[in-house]
Formats: structure tokens, sequence, C-alpha cells
């Protein structure tokens, strides 16, 4: 059973860090890709990042870029997503998943490439 599985939210001010972790198994998490997304209240889910299975191509969204890093460790079958100098308007429920691709080349796809998802993780800043 495939399963991704977000960690590490909650509340935070602004000017904070946080640190989201997503455990995956039931599949090779080596041979993919890895997108983290964020869904405001009220708007769509967006890109946030996204980091190839092992080349470590990385993208980032213009809105957190300079201040959010991605990465991976394929031997722990797990990815992370390190949020520094956070916002209010990062404040949102935050999602991993994984498309049908390996390599990140431009931009992280569209949401139908991404066949798992994990449950997601609540990112809120506010002092």
């Amino acid at each position: 059973q495939v399963q991704l599985v977000e960690s590490g939210g909650g509340l935070v001010q602004p000017g904070g860090s946080l640190r989201l972790s997503c455990a995956a198994s039931g599949f090779t998490f080596g041979y993919y890709a890895i997108g983290w997304f964020r869904q405001a209240p009220g708007k769509g889910r967006e890109v946030v990042s996204c980091i190839s299975s092992s080349d470590g191509n990385t993208y980032y969204a213009d809105s957190v870029e300079g201040r959010f890093t991605i990465s991976r460790d394929n031997s722990k079958n797990a990815a992370y997503l390190q949020m520094n100098d956070l916002k209010p308007e990062d404040t949102g429920v935050y999602y991993c998943a994984a498309p049908g691709w390996s390599t990140v080349v431009v931009g992280c796809g569209e949401l139908p490439e991404y066949r798992y998802w994990g449950q997601g993780a609540q990112v809120t800043v506010s002092s």
C-alpha cells in the first residue's frame, strides 16, 4: 500500500522556521521525483517545490525562492521542506506528492501528473 505521510507542521510566528518531513512507503521512492504543494483556505492547490529522484535538480515557486529548501534522503525514503522566514501568506495545508517521472527539468509539472499524495500538514503563520 502506497503511503506518503507529512509531519512537522504547526503554528509559527512570522519570520520563524519549520521543517516538514514526508515519509514514503509502498513504492520505490528513489525512482520518483517528489513535489511539495500547498493549499491556502479558499484557494487552489499550488506547487511549492520539487526535487528529482537522484540528480539533485530542484525547482521553487517564485514566492518561496530563497526561503525554502527541498531535500530528500533516498536511504530513508524521506523528503523534506525546510521553510525559513515564514510569512502569513505561507499559511495553508502542505502536501508531498510523487509524480510518474523522475527528473525535474523545467518546473514541477501539473497536478494530474502526481499519482501519490499525502494527507497534508497544516502550517499556520500568525502572530
